[in-house]
């Protein structure tokens, strides 16, 4: 059974209908499988998926069954080529890209976790996951940063609201404004001196590929004034402001000081 495991690794995946099993409250239940669970009296649910991608660390996995006999896995879920494009560009926290199924439009869904012993993955066909180190090394950074997502406070996510709603309009267009936020790799914000401060300066950083140093018709410096103007300085936001640059241009300081914005959801000290 050791000798099954060795050549999996985090991000690989089984492919083809499998089920995901969790606890439900027979009395509250949330999803339609947990409803169908409650009215046979049980309480675990299941519910069919495309199949499971391997959360667990490659250390993990090859350890001896005896020693560790546990492995946790998510569903697959397919999504539409624009979703899938913030996934890859790491704009949806709660989906992991793994480029081994991403040609069928499959992504890990994080927000499910199911714990399998060994023997289950030992039997299943191997697809892997990642294909070279940078692969491994992105899946590795995405799940992490969903464990410690920063809780920004709840009048920063109200105030920068009118922004976030702009580019995840017009992030799938295929007009100018469009094409330049799907150049752009992350988004990063930085409260000086804290987000507990009662005058905050916000810098926003549009981080973009290191190929994409202008942009169709209109020019970043352009784009950047129209995305500021969507959040004026106001209540503890005494200043703001921004730049469009690559990882290259930003400091180490300034990278691990910042906090990253999602745009499926920014999460407030209440959530």
């Amino acid at each position: 059974m050791n000798e099954a495991l060795t050549h999996w690794r985090q991000g690989d995946c089984v492919l083809g209908e499998q089920w995901f099993v969790f606890r439900m409250a027979p009395d509250a239940p949330l999803t339609e499988e947990a409803v169908t669970a409650a009215a046979n009296g049980v309480e675990s649910a299941e519910g069919a998926v495309s199949g499971f991608a391997v959360l667990s660390q490659t250390c993990d996995i090859v350890r001896n069954c005896g020693e560790r006999p546990f492995i946790e896995v998510c569903p697959l879920v397919e999504v539409d080529e624009s979703i899938l494009d913030e996934i890859e560009r790491g704009r949806r926290p709660n989906y992991a890209h793994i480029r081994g199924v991403s040609d069928l439009r499959l992504v890990a869904d994080l927000d499910r976790v199911m714990t399998v012993e060994k023997t289950v993955v030992a039997q299943w066909n191997r697809v892997a996951g990642c294909r070279d180190d940078h692969d491994a090394r992105r899946l590795s950074l995405t799940l992490a940063r969903k464990r410690a997502r920063f809780a920004f406070p709840d009048d920063f996510v109200s105030f920068v609201g009118p922004l976030k709603n702009r580019l995840s309009t017009k992030h799938g267009k295929g007009n100018d404004e469009g094409r330049a936020l799907r150049a752009l790799r992350e988004i990063r914000i930085r409260a000086t001196p804290s987000w507990d401060s009662g005058s905050i300066q916000l810098m926003f950083w549009f981080i973009r590929h290191e190929s994409q140093a202008t942009f169709g018709g209109r020019t970043w410096d352009i784009l950047l004034e129209d995305w500021l103007r969507r959040v004026p300085a106001s209540g503890r936001f005494a200043e703001v402001q921004g730049m469009v640059l690559t990882l290259d241009d930003l400091t180490a300081r300034e990278y691990v000081e910042s906090d990253p914005m999602d745009l499926d959801h920014l999460s407030s000290c209440r959530e």
